[in-house]
C-alpha cells in the first residue's frame, strides 16, 4: 500500500486507492447514457415539481435560536423531515443539504451561513428524518430497494426528495431567492449529481466523496460501503446492471453546466476513489476540485483536510 496510507491504516488494511494515483484518477471516464435516460429523468422531475410540499415548521428542540424543525411532502406522498436554518439578518440565498447513507441525526451548525436559508433535508428510507414504512433503513438493504426496475429503484425517489426539498424551502421563504444551491456528501453527493442536472432552480452544487459514479467500474471493486451490496447483487442478478445505468452519478454529471465543487478522496474503502473522480471528471461546466487524502476514515491529516474543505465549501456557497 502506498505511503502514507500504510503508516496511517496499518499493513493489514486493504489498499483503498485501488491502485490509482491522482493522475490516474483524473483520467477516469463516465459511462454513456442509456437510451431513454433524459426522458426518464425529465419525466420524474416534472412529477416531483408538481408535488405540493406543504411544509410545516416548528421550533427545533435542543437547537439554538434560528433553527427550526421542518416536515414536507415528497413524491408519492412521502412525508420527510429536516432542520431549517433562518439567519437573523435576512435571506439572500438558499441551500439544500443532503446527507450520507448513515442518515442525519442533527443539523451541522458550521453550515448556518450568514444571509442563507439552509434546509437539512431527510431522504426517503434513511434515519432519522426520512424513515418510511416499507423502505429499509440499513444502507446495504436500502441501496437494493426497488432495483428490479428503473421505475421502482429507490434512488429515483431520493433524487425527487432533493427537488421537493427545494420546493419546500422556497415555499417557506416570504421573499424567496431566484436560485438554490445544493451540498451533499457520499450518498448525498451521488444523489445530488443525479438530481441537479434536471432542475434549473439550482445554480451551484457541492459534492463531497460522491457515491454512485461509474457503476461499471464500481462493480469490479470490493468495498466496505453500500456498493458492496450492489456488487454482490449484480453478480447474482446481472440484469440489475441495466437499471443502474440510469442511476450513475458520473453519467448524470455529464449534463451539469452550473458551477460545481467536488471533493473526492484519494483513499476510501467505502466509496472507491475512481468512482468519486469519475463524477468530477464528467462535469463539463465550471468546477472546483478539492482533493482529500482519505474518505470515510479517520487519519492524521483529517483535521487539516476538514478545515480546507470547510473553507472552500463556505466560500463556494456564499459566492
Amino acid at each position: 500500500m502506498p505511503l502514507p496510507y500504510d503508516a496511517w491504516f496499518g499493513a493489514d488494511a486493504f489498499d483503498a486507492t485501488y491502485g490509482y494515483d491522482q493522475a490516474a484518477l483524473l483520467t477516469v471516464g463516465a459511462p454513456a447514457e442509456p437510451a431513454g435516460f433524459a426522458e426518464f429523468w425529465t419525466a420524474l422531475y416534472e412529477r416531483a415539481l408538481a408535488v405540493d410540499p406543504a411544509p410545516a415548521v416548528r421550533p427545533a428542540p435542543g437547537q439554538a435560536r434560528g433553527w427550526h424543525d421542518v416536515s414536507f411532502t415528497s413524491l408519492g406522498g412521502v412525508r420527510l423531515g429536516g432542520w431549517l436554518w433562518l439567519p437573523p439578518d435576512g435571506v439572500e440565498r438558499a441551500v439544500v443539504v443532503g446527507h450520507g447513507y448513515g442518515g442525519r441525526e442533527s443539523p451541522d451548525p458550521a453550515l448556518a451561513l450568514p444571509g442563507t436559508a439552509v434546509l437539512f433535508a431527510g431522504s426517503r428510507g434513511l434515519p432519522a428524518r426520512g424513515l418510511v414504512p416499507g423502505i429499509p433503513a440499513v444502507s446495504a438493504e436500502h441501496v437494493l430497494h426497488g432495483i428490479e426496475s428503473v421505475e421502482t429503484y429507490v434512488h429515483g425517489g431520493n433524487a425527487a426528495d432533493v427537488w421537493c426539498a427545494a420546493s419546500a424551502l422556497l415555499a417557506l421563504l416570504p421573499d424567496p431567492p431566484d436560485r438554490v444551491a445544493y451540498a451533499g456528501g457520499s450518498f448525498g453527493g451521488g444523489i445530488g449529481a443525479l438530481a441537479l442536472p434536471w432542475d434549473d432552480r439550482f445554480d451551484r452544487g457541492a459534492l463531497t466523496v460522491p457515491s454512485f459514479g461509474n457503476h461499471d467500474l464500481r462493480l469490479t471493486m470490493p468495498c466496505t460501503g453500500s456498493g458492496e451490496a450492489v456488487r454482490l447483487h449484480v453478480a447474482r442478478h446481472p440484469e440489475a446492471r441495466e437499471v443502474l445505468r440510469f442511476f450513475d452519478a458520473a453519467t448524470a454529471a455529464r449534463r451539469l453546466r452550473i458551477p460545481m465543487l467536488v471533493a473526492p478522496a484519494l483513499w476510501d474503502p467505502a466509496v472507491p476513489p475512481p468512482g468519486q473522480f469519475a463524477v468530477h471528471n464528467a462535469i463539463p461546466g465550471p468546477k472546483e476540485l478539492v482533493v482529500l487524502a482519505a474518505g470515510h476514515a479517520e487519519y492524521p491529516d483529517q483535521p487539516a483536510d476538514d478545515e480546507r474543505l470547510a473553507g472552500a465549501l463556505r466560500s463556494f456557497l456564499l459566492s
